[in-house]
């Protein structure tokens, strides 16, 4: 396909175009015309005469014009950006519609294969339903004079072309030319049908003629299935066939009638009929009957008959676009889900049933609409000997699927925890199919009291030996981390940073310490540079309390039964064993990202350590990819999302993929929220508790240095850039504005210089230590952050020549 220059789609659209049918049609062009030959861009298309006739009042005469001649797949993407272009040409735009038109159809796959009127091989629209035929007369209707403006040839007084059929044509070959790919001939087996060049095949006249047949009729059939008499108890069933009107939706009779000679169809409808109805006998070959019949009217069905249409044949015949018509008198309004949870009652100590290998029954549970069925009404579904069935004072349409479900009702127990993912998704697998699930009432109970993590009605209230005061929303974390850990299952508190993440999980601590009946500790697994911070953090909001560092040489867990236990991940990775023999009330894992890979040493010893809960705190539960929120959820509740494998299938793979239509994300969603609590500074209702944040921009002058490397940098750089293109241009691009922050930090940066003066020659460094001096002064505390490793280590170096003690973290 030639690429044709922005510039020259813009004259192009401006100008009135018609199509130029071709045999085959994959080769019909697009005629962009003009009176004024300027009007026409050079080098584009291929340029030539082109004979139009345009009425002008009273006065109808052909005159040659110029034109340019663009084939009709280079021209498909200058016709669908012209729909919407306000300064294109009606006619252009026409056929931009047009375009639109006939790559739906294609998307949709109606395209099929015939012969073109010189025995070469061409595909075409079709079959059309009764909207496209609409679609395609609107277009016709609303074609501007100037895109079908080429006469037919010898024909006096002067014609014009159909625009009906000129736009049929044009989809024709808009359809002609997809699906010819390079890979198609290797795909297929062999060039027919694939390949651009024509192929002439005469031989299969007879075959294309019939399908022409098919597509261009202007009737579908469809069945009506009923039992003559309504004796639903002993007749037989039978099969109609109906035949509805391509073009008039409303216009349908028995082919017995079409025979007797029913008006309203054309010509051809009986055999229209007859060749769609060969085409159904293709799908189901029992239908074969009705082409021995002198009139394909109906044919008679026994009972395993009406099992097949009602499994699998129905569904094919619908794809097919032949519907099946059940009684009106007959309902199929039953329905299957599977039930999880049966129990009398809910369990007594629901931590230990969901912490053990305690199983649930997985039944499934037919309903008569919305009404579910008894086990005595089950039982007689699943004796039934006909594909109908007397229920409820009605006649049931019994699905041979439905009926199986009906015998063997009993599915595989699940887990406990895995009755709790499908209830709170509503779905489940069974043999590889997904499957509605129901939970019943205990479970749905459950479900309904931890389904909003920021919600809840338990009158928890910060603890009293809590030294601070908790904010709305951090309350309503900790009551949730208490819902949460008192049910047995883990948590994940993903609060941004500075919303408090700490104090909560403290508080949840000392709340536990003063309700439980045994007290217990908690361990908290952290990088190495947020120990101080804890223990910190505990004795400031939680003094008295014993608090350990496990870390180092010397460390030890003797008489450990109360308060925190701090402990890094590379000590907790070397040290399992003696963690895990301690029975810990809280495991915690902070800043819980560091264990997004699963299959780590790290996540692998964390796995081994036992406690009453776990609770994972990160500002950040997803980073790259869903499998990170799986090792988090997977640790904190094992067993809610699975095996890694199977959520990869079911979850992971159509979300990431962009496949998923928004359902899967929102059963996803629906399954973790419980056990995720996500919360950022701009959610309504944290903001307002946030204390004020104040900025305060500060510009800072270049010194003369500064000023001279600056200068020089960008002489230097726009030197190349000018000369440069594409990629290259943009790298340098990005090269010259890392060059300018990294002078406007210090030119001992810039120059990468190994021994560096430092003092006198940056303007933000002369701020810096201005700063620092007003802060330091009023007792408080400085964090700086740069983006680069290299002026952080120039930073440390100049703050320690003014006796500065510094962390470079």
């Amino acid at each position: 396909m030639a690429r044709i220059p922005e510039a020259a789609w813009a004259q192009l659209t401006r100008c009135p175009v018609v199509f130029e049918s071709a045999d085959p049609p994959r080769a019909a062009v697009m005629a962009f015309w003009s009176k004024d030959a300027e009007a026409l861009p050079d080098g584009v298309g291929r340029a030539g005469q082109l004979s139009v006739v345009l009425p002008s009042g009273a006065d109808v005469r052909r005159r040659t014009v110029p034109a340019v001649r663009v084939p009709i797949a280079d021209a498909l993407p200058l016709l669908t950006r012209a729909r919407n272009d306000p300064h294109a040409h009606p006619a252009a735009a026409l056929w931009g519609a047009a375009s639109l038109v006939a790559l739906q159809l294609v998307a949709r796959g109606r395209m099929v294969p015939g012969l073109s009127s010189g025995d070469v091989d061409a595909w075409r629209v079709g079959p059309l339903d009764a909207p496209d035929v609409e679609r395609i007369r609107a277009l016709a209707a609303a074609m501007p004079a100037e895109a079908r403006a080429v006469p037919v040839e010898e024909t006096s007084p002067i014609e014009l072309l159909d625009a009906e059929q000129l736009v049929r044509s044009f989809l024709d070959a808009v359809a002609d030319g997809m699906p010819r790919t390079a890979a198609a001939p290797q795909l297929t087996g062999g060039t027919l049908f694939a390949a651009p060049q024509p192929q002439r095949v005469q031989r299969l006249r007879s075959w294309a003629d019939e399908i022409a047949t098919g597509v261009d009729a202007g009737v579908r059939i469809s069945f009506r299935v009923d039992v003559p008499d309504g004796d639903f108890k002993h007749g037989a069933f039978r099969a109609v066939v109906q035949v509805h009107s391509a073009a008039d939706p409303a216009l349908m009779t028995d082919a017995a009638e079409l025979w007797r000679g029913y008006r309203g169809f054309g010509p051809r409808a009986q055999l229209d009929t007859i060749v769609a109805v060969r085409r159904a006998v293709r799908i189901w070959p029992l239908l074969d009957r009705l082409l021995q019949a002198k009139v394909p009217d109906q044919v008679m069905l026994a009972d395993d008959d009406v099992i097949e249409l009602l499994s699998a044949i129905g569904p094919q015949l619908a794809t097919a676009g032949i519907d099946v018509h059940w009684p009106k008198g007959m309902t199929r309004q039953l329905s299957a889900k599977a039930v999880v949870g049966k129990r009398e009652s809910p369990p007594s100590d629901v931590p230990a049933f969901f912490g053990g290998n305690s199983v649930l029954s997985f039944d499934w549970q037919l309903a008569l609409g919305d009404d579910p069925l008894t086990e005595e009404e089950m039982d007689r579904l699943a004796e039934a000997h006909r594909p109908i069935v007397r229920l409820r004072d009605q006649w049931l349409l019994l699905d041979p699927a439905l009926a199986q479900k009906a015998r063997d009702r009993r599915l595989k127990p699940v887990t406990a925890i895995e009755a709790l993912s499908a209830a709170l998704t509503g779905t489940a697998y069974v043999d590889g199919m997904r499957v509605e699930v129901a939970a019943t009432a205990w479970l749905d109970g459950l479900r309904e009291r931890i389904k909003d993590p920021d919600a809840g009605a338990e009158s928890v209230d910060a603890p009293a030996a809590l030294a601070g005061t908790l904010r709305d929303y951090q309350l309503r974390g900790l009551r949730w981390l208490d819902r949460m850990t008192s049910l047995g299952f883990g948590a994940c508190l993903a609060d941004d940073m500075g919303l408090g993440k700490t104090i909560t999980l403290i508080a949840l601590h000392l709340h536990q310490r003063a309700t439980a009946d045994k007290v217990k500790p908690t361990l908290v697994v952290c990088p190495a540079s947020l120990l101080g911070n804890w223990e910190r953090e505990i004795q400031r909001f939680a003094p008295g309390t014993p608090v350990r560092r496990f870390h180092g040489t010397g460390r030890g867990l003797d008489q450990i039964d109360d308060g925190f236990v701090l402990t890094t991940y590379g000590t907790m990775r070397l040290d399992t064993e003696r963690l895990s023999q301690v029975g810990w009330g809280l495991v915690v894992a902070d800043e819980a990202q560091h264990v997004k890979n699963s299959t780590s040493s790290t996540a692998r010893a964390l796995r081994r350590i036992r406690a009453d809960a776990r609770i994972a705190l990160t500002g950040t539960p997803v980073e790259n990819n869903l499998s990170e929120l799986w090792a988090i959820l997977d640790w904190t509740t094992p067993g809610l999302l699975g095996t890694l494998r199977a959520f990869r299938g079911r979850w992971a793979k159509p979300i990431e993929s962009g496949v998923d239509d928004g359902a899967t994300a929102e059963q996803l969603a629906a399954l973790v929220r419980p056990f995720l609590l996500r919360r950022k500074k701009s959610d309504p209702g944290i903001a307002p508790e946030l204390p004020p944040k104040t900025e305060t921009d500060m510009p800072v002058e270049l010194t003369q240095e500064q000023a001279a490397l600056y200068e020089a940098a960008v002489r230097e750089a726009m030197a190349e850039i000018t000369g440069s293109a594409g990629i290259l241009r943009r790298g340098l691009v990005v090269k010259l504005l890392t060059s300018l922050k990294q002078i406007c930090n210090h030119p001992a940066h810039y120059l990468k210089e190994q021994e560096p003066l430092l003092v006198g020659r940056s303007g933000k460094l002369e701020l810096l230590d201005e700063l620092h001096d007003t802060i330091i002064s009023a007792d408080g505390s400085v964090l700086v952050f740069t983006q680069y490793v290299a002026m952080a280590r120039l930073l440390e170096q100049h703050l320690a020549d003014r006796g500065v003690a510094t962390q470079l973290l």
